[in-house]
């Protein structure tokens, strides 16, 4: 099989990989968007988790990891629900990882096993035990594919930075001891800056938002009112959103009906409708100098600067007027 990505390039992928792809719980993923609601009121976020589910394998590969962890890579988000972290404003994970907590599940009851024992993997290993794969996942504040990817993607996407400077930032990572980091202080300021730009800037996004409380408000009731069961999270965004329209259920429908791209909110704290804050992302990627790791934020004023910023800004919320909907 032949990849094309549009940040990582051409590929052909072994036939473990490419069986995989064509899986029932990969392909489901075309279905589930990366930022949940926001496309309902913004169409053109649409990025999807299986576009960032090949553009993680290939990160990984592109950086030199095994097979093994292309494959970890691959799967690692097959257990998102519709609507991607929706589920967990719904269920109050504050954690955000109810994804996780079903990921065992979603894996065991798929053909995944079986493709996997057909090409000599181990399913435990591989699959069930992400803590051996250093690339595909690191605790905060560090780099890892995940991170990269999603921040490359989106930013890429919508068109916040361009293509030369993704190949810059590519360009500027290596990996040793099975860490990423980069190679210059120039590439993990301009990471972390990128970063910023995701998880603040466009995940507190007034409409983004808006468009994220007003799912959550209609998922809740309907779950409440047990016209959902969570088994019904395992279906793609638009199937739950015809079962959602199906309903007969005046409040769940008027709900739904605000749900549009021509809805007008804008950032006001002296009058708003929605206050939200996210989980605390922070950065502070390792820079590999003079044979030694160091945290760019040990290196950079301007980081530092950045970082307490974002501390602020996670802390203090979104505060969303609605002035149409």
């Amino acid at each position: 099989m032949k990849l094309v990505d549009s940040i990582y390039g051409t590929y052909t992928v072994e036939p473990v990989i490419s069986e995989l792809i064509d899986s029932a719980p990969v392909q489901r993923l075309k279905g589930i968007h990366q930022g949940g609601a926001c496309y309902l009121v913004k169409p053109s976020w649409n990025v999807t988790r299986f576009e960032h589910s090949i553009g993680v394998m290939l990160l990984i590969r592109k950086l030199g990891g095994s097979l093994e962890e292309q494959i970890a890579g691959l799967l690692h988000d097959v257990s998102h629900t519709a609507f991607s972290h929706v589920i967990d404003y719904v269920l109050a994970e504050e954690e955000e990882d109810y994804h996780e907590q079903i990921y065992e599940q979603v894996i065991r009851a798929s053909e995944i096993p079986h493709i996997l024992d057909k090409y000599g993997f181990d399913l435990e290993r591989i699959v069930l035990n992400h803590s051996c794969w250093t690339l595909l996942e690191q605790p905060s504040p560090s780099l890892c594919a995940d991170r990269i990817d999603y921040t490359l993607r989106d930013l890429y996407t919508y068109g916040h930075i361009n293509k030369q400077e993704v190949d810059d930032f590519i360009a500027n990572l290596i990996v040793v001891d099975g860490i990423i980091s980069t190679s210059s202080v120039a590439g993990a300021e301009w990471f972390v800056r990128a970063y910023y730009k995701e998880v603040i800037d466009f995940f507190l996004d007034p409409l983004n938002v808006y468009g994220s409380s007003v799912l959550t408000s209609v998922l809740k009731s309907a779950v409440e009112r047990k016209a959902l069961g969570l088994d019904d999270f395992l279906k793609t965004d638009q199937e739950l959103m015809e079962q959602l329209q199906r309903l007969n259920d005046d409040s769940i429908q008027k709900q739904l009906a605000t749900l549009h791209p021509h809805v007008n909110v804008r950032e006001n704290e002296n009058h708003y409708h929605i206050h939200k804050t996210n989980k605390l992302r922070l950065i502070d990627p390792h820079v590999y100098l003079d044979g030694t790791f160091q945290r760019i934020s040990s290196l950079s004023k301007q980081v530092k600067k950045w970082n307490e910023e974002a501390q602020r800004r996670a802390d203090r919320g979104a505060y969303v007027e609605v002035l149409s909907s």
